[in-house]
């Protein structure tokens, strides 16, 4: 990068009215399709998790998202093809295999919720993990939308550009690969400052214009260091990508249980006679042989829906509601989460509906979590948490008993039984001594 011709070939470039710079770069609309595109990425978000987004391509809300980002000119042209559905390879599978959509929607709702690049480059990793056929780094042009300056688009011009111009050798259909190239990309970028734009958009321009041909490139050294760099850059990306993965197992791991945990508590207020609220959240996780949220209610009872704090209480683990739309009780699953989250959710659920407060809550958490449990509830901040009838159930024995209390149980008297009321310690002294006591 230290060669002064690629400086003046990005200043030619520049200057090329026929170049990608002046005729996509700089026109008026493109920034304005940007809002548009990410209203319909979040209606292709809002499908999947409502699982209306159907099994083929031609009619869905991704097509029309798509369609927007192939007429970006240029650089975006034939961007809708690797999402076609192409019936004799069965690529992208993402189409008629639930669980691989749910996948990809999970990666554009965890893109289209964050802002920093750490967050983005997970929700990559994440989807690379779930190896789906036939999806692979294409879909950085979805991400292009929502990031512009932390996600560069990807297209066999680009990466043809980029080898040209870097001396690499990326390969197409890898996420390390369009990772890698990414690291080199944005130090193409950091380089060039001055010349290009803190939006990605202007150097992929520039790597698609030299990708193809338009701007023939000087002979290459071949001892100039270009392929070491290029492998050091892949050689990062896939530690990073590794070390990751192990976090990722043990997350999987702790989300499997918080589901699991979150079936159990909805198949036991099923058999009670109750109706239950998942999540919002949570209802398309797999659980058993169907969804989180089966049998469940699909809408909060209005009494809960127009409270001020509905927002809050969507996203509760789960409800248990009585036929006339009342909260019988109320879970938060607390796996490896902060104790203090669900606290906060159940306080919004008793201080911002009538009557609520005489309600049972429940912190359902490991059995080795009781003294985290214990420790949120000696908080100055949760003093008004005495109010309320809250208790810690612990895994084990919601696990060893919730099949009694679902064959000869009534009401919540059998939860109660086995749950333990945490009472706030009127000092620190009383607090050392410790103070749960059961029900």
């Amino acid at each position: 990068m230290e060669q002064i011709w690629i400086g003046d070939l990005i200043r030619h470039w520049r200057d090329d009215e026929a170049g990608t710079y002046r005729t996509w770069f700089l026109w008026d609309a493109r920034v304005k399709n940007f809002r548009s595109i990410k209203r319909g990425v979040q209606q292709v978000i809002a499908e999947i998790k409502a699982d209306t987004f159907g099994n083929a391509y031609r009619g869905s809300s991704l097509e029309t998202v798509l369609d927007s980002i192939a007429e970006q000119r240029q650089v975006f042209k034939g961007a809708d093809h690797a999402f076609m559905w192409k019936p004799k390879l069965r690529i992208p599978d993402i189409y008629e295999n639930r669980q691989n959509q749910i996948a990809f929607g999970n990666f554009l709702d965890n893109c289209i919720c964050c802002d920093a690049e750490e967050q983005v480059i997970d929700a990559i990793q994440s989807l690379d993990r779930a190896t789906i056929k036939g999806l692979g780094p294409a879909a950085a042009n979805l991400l292009y939308f929502l990031h512009p300056t932390i996600a560069p688009p990807f297209n066999t011009a680009i990466v043809r550009g980029y080898n040209a111009l870097m001396g690499a050798t990326v390969k197409l259909g890898r996420w390390d690969q369009y990772l890698a190239m990414r690291r080199g990309i944005l130090a193409l970028n950091l380089h060039y400052r001055s010349l290009l734009s803190n939006d990605l958009g202007a150097v992929t321009a520039f790597l698609f214009d030299v990708g193809t041909g338009r701007y023939p490139l000087p002979e290459r050294e071949k001892e100039d260091g270009s392929v070491e760099r290029w492998k050091s850059d892949l050689d990062q990306v896939r530690a990073e990508s590794a070390a990751s993965s192990k976090a990722a197992v043990a997350a999987r791991e702790a989300d499997h249980t918080h589901t699991e945990i979150q079936g159990w508590l909805r198949d036991l207020g099923i058999a009670l006679g109750f109706q239950v609220w998942i999540a919002a959240n949570d209802g398309t996780r797999a659980y058993k042989d169907g969804r989180l949220a089966d049998g469940c209610l699909e809408r909060l009872p209005a009494t809960l829906a127009d409270a001020g704090a509905a927002d809050a209480i969507r996203l509760i683990d789960v409800l248990w509601i009585e036929q006339g739309g009342e909260v019988a009780a109320a879970f938060e699953v607390e796996h490896t989460t902060s104790i203090y989250s669900g606290i906060v959710r159940m306080l919004d659920l008793a201080l911002g509906v009538d009557g609520a407060a005489a309600r049972n809550f429940f912190l359902v958490a490991p059995d080795e979590r009781e003294d985290d449990v214990r420790a949120q509830f000696a908080r100055p901040a949760f003093s008004r948490v005495s109010e309320l009838n809250l208790r810690y159930l612990p895994y084990g024995e919601l696990r060893d008993h919730r099949e009694a209390i679902a064959r000869f149980g009534h009401g919540i008297k059998g939860i109660l039984a086995i749950a333990r009321l945490v009472r706030p310690p009127a000092s620190p002294a009383q607090y050392s001594a410790g103070d749960v006591s059961g029900s």
